[in-house]
This record gives structure tokens, C-alpha cells and sequence, in this order.
């Protein structure tokens, strides 16, 4: 489970990209592959997640599992289109 957690975490700083006021630098060939792994743990991790209807709230986690789940697939393909059009 602190594997996820890690790699939520990780996934959380890498979606903020852009954000007005972060410096930004090209990443290098290894971040890019580290944050494509991630991306991918995330994706399967979502994916396993069994929703638990009788919560209270379950509604609106299972919205944000499946918005993050969308953000997390989009930045992948991007990732990828990115490192296809370097190689």
C-alpha cells in the first residue's frame, strides 16, 4: 500500500505541471520513464479499486477515482507521443 501512496503522491506533483509559478527544466530520459511507470501503477491501481456503495461519500470518491484515473491516462499518452517523437 506504500507503494501506491508513493506513487500517488508523485502522480499528484507531476499532474500539477504547469502551474503558474513552477520552474520548469526538461526532464531527463529517466524521470520520463519513472513517471510513465508511475502513471502506469496508478492506472492498474484505480483499476483494482472495487467501489463500496454502503459508504457514505462513495459517490463522489468514485467520481474523483475516475477523473484522476482520465488525468493520469491523458498525461501517459502525452508521455508516450512524447517519447515516440524523440526516438
Amino acid at each position: 500500500m506504500l507503494q501506491v501512496e508513493g506513487a500517488l503522491f508523485e502522480i499528484a506533483s507531476m499532474l500539477r505541471q504547469g502551474e503558474p509559478g513552477m520552474v520548469k527544466r526538461k526532464a531527463t530520459a529517466n524521470e520520463r520513464a519513472t513517471a510513465r511507470r508511475h502513471l502506469r501503477e496508478l492506472i492498474a491501481a484505480l483499476d483494482r479499486r472495487v467501489p463500496h456503495v454502503e459508504r457514505v461519500g462513495e459517490v463522489e470518491i468514485a467520481r474523483a477515482a475516475a477523473a484522476l484515473r482520465a488525468k493520469a491516462v491523458q498525461r501517459l499518452a502525452e508521455h508516450e507521443a512524447e517519447r515516440d517523437k524523440s526516438n
